[in-house]
């Protein structure tokens, strides 16, 4: 039996916009699960006066994907903040903003 090992590259994959329609997904884009988690609160939410919705969604996505890009990078605030397109100190000041200490 022989095992082949997977091809290697420098290139990373593609993002996952949905915006190719020749190439099988099988992830739901970002996209559509943050239009369908509004959707449902909105849905939740009626009858009753909503404000700050971009405050909330924001804040609602932003500290779990700064924990997990951290994590991703182990920590490493100079890679997380370039994987992120954030300069350094913005990343920083925004973890604190989330109390997440690092």
């Amino acid at each position: 039996m022989t095992s082949e090992a997977a091809p290697t590259t420098s290139e990373p994959p593609p993002r996952a916009t949905g915006s190719d329609p020749d190439k099988t997904q099988s992830t739901t884009p970002l996209s559509q699960c943050v239009q369908a988690s509004v959707a449902a609160y909105l849905a939740h939410m009626a009858g009753h006066e909503i404000e700050d919705l971009y405050d909330l969604v924001m804040q609602e996505v932003e500290r779990p994907l700064f924990e997990l890009v951290l994590q991703h990078t182990q920590g490493n605030l100079s890679q997380a903040a370039r994987l992120l397109g954030l300069t350094r100190n913005t990343l920083r000041k925004r973890l604190k903003a989330h109390g997440i200490d690092r």
